[in-house]
């Protein structure tokens, strides 16, 4: 079994999946009226003595940790207003003038400070039952966060999230791919969410390696493999501490699947894998293989990060600790090969918004063959876990890096073990019990 340490890219997420949630030195536009969503955490914050005090508490620990105004702008409740209308409507996009990578760093630092000042611990918080004494965990402000997060996307979805500049930005980055020809024409995207869930020009784009073969699983979107993982007898997975994925830990195919699932246990002895999309990869996600679906299910849950500030990096840094599992929103159909047994395909979300989409034609007891188009992600979702029976005697096979060769791609990390693939291309093969 090869085992890849998997790393949290959540620089190289960040982008596509929560944009430009305001640059840490954005000035915020004073105005008479507030936006609805920051309307509504007013309303939350008169209507529940105990959220005021915590989130007043939670800005000045803030401060406290961060004093740099450049960096940390929000210094009480009325600046937090301002700063939540400003979010709520801002376009993601590739600024021109600037490098990627310090656009990415940049989009990093947006999205750690909006959680950086409701992360903050506060003993008001202890014992509560909370994974975390901060604010972001605490029931009714958890609950507003998510409010939060569809309000940004419901903006997404207007023509006011997208317009020629926003268009030209990302066309002049080469790494998302519209020079080459890949995709849909550029006139059918009329909001941001149009342009991120875009389709392909045509099947051609995306060959599927022997479409014919049912033994050849391919990549069920552009993505970076990271390896594979056992699945004991149990359906634990074998990894020291639990499999990272994302912003969660996950110790065994009943806490992916959810305990109501019926096949919480058919991946006993089985192996789990998941491969990793970068912000410029195409966001639609396909049928890794062939057969019919049993069970289909997406699981909605929070919209948290833990951020620290460095001040030795002089930055803000997610952070990843063990125990707070299952919190992100999720997708899965199960698959029955016939000869190969089951598969799990399982589209996984990420703070701040996880929208894990399944095509209408996805239901229990509909055949689709493989590299049939199985949903998209909008703004959310990075990541794709398949989970395959002992029976599959499943193996990757994606091509490794070659690490002594000098790596021309910027968008590739020198620690990963496998070379970024395209949709279609070839991922592993399920050999059946020997």
């Amino acid at each position: 079994m090869k085992r890849v340490g998997y790393r949290i890219k959540i620089s190289f997420v960040i982008l596509l999946l929560t944009g430009l949630l305001i640059p840490a030195s954005l000035v915020f536009a004073k105005e008479t009226a507030h936006k609805q969503i920051t309307q509504d955490l007013i309303n939350l914050v008169e209507n529940n003595p105990e959220i005021k005090p915590l989130l007043e508490a939670s800005i000045s620990e803030a401060k406290k940790n961060n004093s740099d105004r450049k960096t940390n702008p929000v210094q009480n409740l009325s600046d937090y207003y301002d700063y939540i209308d400003s979010a709520s409507e801002l376009i993601p996009q590739n600024v021109l003038e600037n490098p990627s990578d310090l656009i990415r760093e940049q989009i990093l630092q947006s999205i750690c400070y909006f959680y950086f000042l409701i992360d903050q611990p506060l003993p008001e918080l202890k014992d509560k039952g909370l994974f975390k004494n901060s604010i972001q965990y605490y029931g009714p402000f958890a609950a507003w966060t998510r409010d939060f997060a569809n309000a940004w996307g419901d903006f997404l979805d207007t023509e006011k999230s997208w317009n020629q500049n926003t268009y030209q930005g990302f066309y002049n980055c080469p790494r998302f791919g519209l020079q080459k020809g890949w995709y849909e024409p550029s006139s059918n995207w009329k909001t941001f969410n149009d342009f991120f869930s875009k389709y392909l020009k045509s099947a051609d784009m995306r060959p599927i390696a022997s479409p014919e073969d049912p033994a050849v699983v391919v990549a069920p979107a552009d993505s970076v493999p990271q390896g594979t993982w056992a699945i004991d007898k149990d359906s634990n997975i074998k990894v020291e501490g639990g499999l990272k994925v994302k912003l969660a830990t996950f110790y065994s195919v009943k806490d992916l699947l959810s305990d109501d699932s019926q096949y919480k246990d058919a991946f006993a002895n089985g192996v789990l894998t998941h491969t990793f999309l970068n912000v410029n990869d195409y966001h639609r996600y396909h049928f890794a293989v062939g057969g019919t679906i049993k069970e289909k299910k997406i699981i909605v849950q929070n919209v948290t990060l833990e951020v620290v500030w460095s001040q030795k990096q002089g930055k803000y840094v997610p952070i990843d600790s063990t125990g707070w599992q299952f919190t992100q929103t999720r997708g899965y159909v199960i698959m029955d090969t016939g000869k190969y047994g089951l598969v799990a395909l399982m589209p996984m979300g990420m703070a701040q918004v996880s929208s894990v989409n399944f095509e209408g034609n996805v239901r229990p007891g509909i055949t689709h063959k493989k590299g049939a188009m199985l949903g998209s992600f909008l703004f959310g979702g990075s990541d794709f876990v398949m989970l395959f029976q002992d029976k599959a005697g499943f193996e990757i096979n994606a091509p490794e890096v070659k690490k002594a060769a000098t790596n021309t791609d910027q968008d590739q990390n020198s620690e990963d073990t496998y070379e970024h693939i395209l949709m279609g291309e070839e991922y592993g093969v399920m050999k059946g019990i020997q």
